[in-house]
C-alpha cells in the first residue's frame, strides 16, 4: 500500500523537519519495531521511494542519515542492510578502555553473580521504570591482557529481557549482541559520566587493586534507536596499564 507521507500522523507531528528527515524517522520506526531485523536487507530505494511517494534523491538522503547514525549499512550493488552487533563491532564501538600505547585488547568477562531483584531508586531512574520494578543485575569482572581490569554492575529492565536472569547459562562476552539477537533490542547510543574514585574492598578483592588506589568509575546509560533506556551500567576501571580513550 502506498504510504503517502502527507497523510501520516508521524509526519504531521514533525512538519517542520526537512522531508528526508521525516522519511528517515519513518524508516527508523519500522526498523525499531522489528519489521526489518538486524542483518536483513530492507526494500530497494526505488520501492521505498514509491511507497512514500518521494523522489529517489530524497529517499537516498534519508538512508544516508541512517548510515551516518550506524543504523544501516549500504553495500554497493547489493542493497542496504540493517546493522547488526557482531562481537567485534559491539565490543569496540562502545568499549573505550585501551592500552596506554593506544592499542586495543580483547576484554574477556567473568560473571560473579546474576539475579532478579527490585530496582533501587537510582537504577529505576536510569532505566525510566517505576520504582521497585524488577531488574536483572549482572555483576562481572572484565580481564584485559590476562589480568582483571574492570569491575562492572549491569542493570536491565526484567520486563524487557524476560528470562535473562536464568538463560543462557553462560552469558556471552558481548551483552549488546545478546540484546539484539535474542530480544530484538539494539543499542544505538550511550551517555557516560566519568569520575575519579578510590578503590574499596570490592576492587581490592576482584581487581587486585590497592586499598585507596585511584580508579575511574563510569556510569553509562545505553539507549535504543527510539532513545529509550536499554541498560544502566556502572564500571570501575583499574588504570595502571590502561586508559579511557574517546575520539571527538
Amino acid at each position: 500500500m502506498n504510504q503517502d507521507i502527507s497523510s501520516s500522523a508521524e509526519v504531521k507531528s514533525a512538519i517542520f523537519q526537512p522531508l528526508y528527515l521525516q522519511i528517515s524517522q519513518l524508516l527508523l520506526e519500522r526498523i525499531a519495531s522489528g519489521e526489518w531485523p538486524a542483518g536483513t536487507y530492507i526494500p530497494s530505494e526505488a520501492s521505498l521511494a514509491d511507497a512514500y511517494n518521494v523522489s529517489i534523491g530524497t529517499l537516498r538522503k534519508a538512508l544516508n542519515e541512517l548510515v551516518s547514525n550506524n543504523v544501516v549499512i549500504r553495500y554497493q550493488g547489493k542493497g542496504t542492510v540493517v546493522a547488526a552487533h557482531d562481537s567485534d563491532s559491539a565490543l569496540f564501538r562502545f568499549f573505550n578502555v585501551l592500552r596506554e600505547n593506544g592499542e586495543r585488547s580483547l576484554p574477556l568477562s567473568r560473571v560473579l553473580a546474576r539475579h532478579l531483584r527490585s530496582a533501587s531508586a537510582e537504577e529505576a531512574a536510569a532505566l525510566d521504570i517505576a520504582p521497585g520494578s524488577k531488574v536483572i543485575h549482572i555483576w562481572r569482572v572484565r580481564d584485559l591482557d590476562g589480568a582483571p581490569a574492570i569491575l562492572e554492575h549491569v542493570y536491565v529492565d526484567a520486563a524487557r529481557f524476560p528470562g535473562m536472569d536464568r538463560e543462557p547459562e553462560i552469558l556471552p562476552n558481548t551483552l549488546y549482541q545478546l540484546y539484539q539477537q535474542k530480544y530484538a533490542c539494539t543499542v544505538a547510543n550511550a551517555h557516560e559520566q566519568i569520575k575519579a574514585v578510590n578503590a574499596g574492598p570490592d576492587e581490592v578483592l576482584h581487581l587486585e587493586a590497592v586499598e585507596g588506589e585511584a580508579l575511574l568509575r563510569i556510569w553509562r546509560t545505553a539507549r535504543d534507536f527510539q532513545d529509550k533506556p536499554v541498560e544502566y551500567r556502572v564500571s570501575t576501571v583499574l588504570t595502571r596499564h590502561h586508559a579511557y580513550v574517546n575520539q571527538l
